[in-house]
């Protein structure tokens, strides 16, 4: 590959919360890392034959990383594949993705690990980090082999959108995962409990005529899961949780000092049930939609800290699958284009600090998935997103790259738009 050539943004605001650092100044790229950065970035001068990139009334952040990717490929590329989720990735400023293990074969071997990070370093703009199924098929009944995929560089273990019944087989997957540092990350969502439902359990679920989905499907499976890495001392993330009441569950796993995490979806913390409307399809997720006073506890556990990432849950479906009655479509929206416009909106509108924000997507993820990533600290690599804080936009459907256009932000009005995305020095996307 051939080699790039130094790059320097000038005069931007640096938000860097790896270094609790929120300054103007400058950013130093020479050879795909962070040569220099921050208020006296520049006191060596620029290297020879530098880009000069004017960052006046730009913001200049880490890469944002996503810890929660649906893919199409293998068996799905019509629905995505990695080259486009990448692309859509670049364009929302976001420069590394976890991958979840949910294809066609599932990722539960090392030969597919292999295929997927093989493919993405031919096809991708942006960094593409697989995980690894917990169980063979995703069956929940026989565990992977976590040794040999935890030494073939996968960096988590999910069953991605299943969630493991049997808590016996749960407890021997966590001492495995524990014996090999690796991270388990688990949707809770309890299927029995789930069953038919197909939103939120409540009064606007009975106007609707739709069966619902009870909060306890989420907390009883959350309460079980940290009981068990109390016992066995793994490192367990919650992968998305939605209600008030699970992170106050969470919160009092951490006061007893579990290693536990958790996230939320940029689509929890900005939408709630009502946003159903009449039976539009895109609103149709998983977990469902909460009621306002949830996504409002979830924001409140953002600030606090209690939940410790944001992710996009991008979840392509094509047009078929979703142009459904309410109850058939399957569920599930595309996010990595507005992830960071939308969680920008919980800056503007004062609910979370933008440290606290960019942290979220950034090197606290970073951090969870082991990776060198989410920071402009020098020598790391150098992915950058680079945004006007203010700059106001329409999100039309004609704008997305993803292949699937199942989102939940349609026409939404945006406050801060990605500008330049780099990944290692390069610039990928532009605006």
């Amino acid at each position: 590959m051939a080699e790039t050539r130094p790059l320097v943004i000038e005069k931007a605001r640096i938000i860097d919360p790896s270094r609790d650092l929120d300054a103007v100044g400058s950013i130093v790229l020479v050879e795909g890392r962070i040569a220099a950065s921050g208020p006296d970035a520049l006191n060596q001068g620029h290297p020879d034959g530098a880009e000069i990139i004017n960052g006046s009334g730009l913001t200049a952040l880490p890469g944002l990383v996503d810890a929660r990717v649906f893919i199409g490929e293998p068996g799905g590329e019509h629905r995505e594949t990695i080259a486009s989720a990448s692309a859509a990735a670049a364009a929302g400023g976001v420069t590394s993705i976890l991958t979840m293990p949910d294809t066609k074969p599932v990722v539960d071997d090392v030969a597919i690990a292999e295929f997927v990070m093989r493919t993405a370093r031919d096809t991708a703009i942006v960094n593409v980090f697989p995980a690894a199924a917990l169980t063979r098929g995703l069956n929940g009944t026989e565990m992977t082999e976590i040794g040999l995929l935890a030494n073939a560089g996968v960096k988590a273990f999910t069953d991605g959108r299943h969630t493991i019944s049997d808590p016996a087989l749960l407890r021997r997957i966590m001492t495995y995962a524990r014996d090999f540092d690796a991270l388990v990350m688990h949707e809770t969502q309890d299927p029995a409990l789930t069953a038919n439902g197909v939103m939120n359990e409540g009064l606007f679920a009975s106007w609707l005529g739709l069966p619902g989905i009870p909060a306890e499907a989420e907390i009883i499976p959350l309460e079980r899961d940290l009981r068990l890495a109390a016992l066995t001392g793994c490192s367990y993330h919650a992968a998305k949780i939605s209600l008030g009441e699970s992170a106050a569950v969470v919160a009092a796993a951490k006061a007893r000092g579990v290693a536990a995490t958790a996230g939320v979806s940029i689509n929890h913390l900005s939408l709630n049930e009502n946003d159903v409307g009449e039976y539009r399809t895109f609103f149709r997720l998983s977990p469902p939609l909460r009621r306002e006073d949830d996504r409002e506890s979830m924001v409140e556990a953002l600030a606090n800290g209690t939940v410790d990432i944001i992710v996009s849950s991008h979840d392509p479906q094509d047009a078929d699958d979703k142009r459904r009655p309410f109850a058939e479509a399957e569920a599930g929206a595309i996010g990595l284009e507005t992830l960071l416009p939308a969680a920008l909106r919980l800056h503007h509108s004062g609910r979370v600090p933008l440290k606290r924000v960019i942290e979220a997507l950034t090197v606290a993820p970073a951090r969870l998935l082991g990776l060198d990533r989410g920071t402009l600290q020098v020598g790391a690599p150098a992915d950058i997103a680079l945004i006007d804080l203010d700059q106001p936009y329409l999100f039309a459907e004609a704008e997305i790259r993803s292949k699937s256009k199942n989102t939940a932000f349609e026409n939404a009005r945006f406050e801060g738009r990605v500008l330049r995305t780099i990944v290692a020095g390069r610039t990928v996307f532009e605006a």
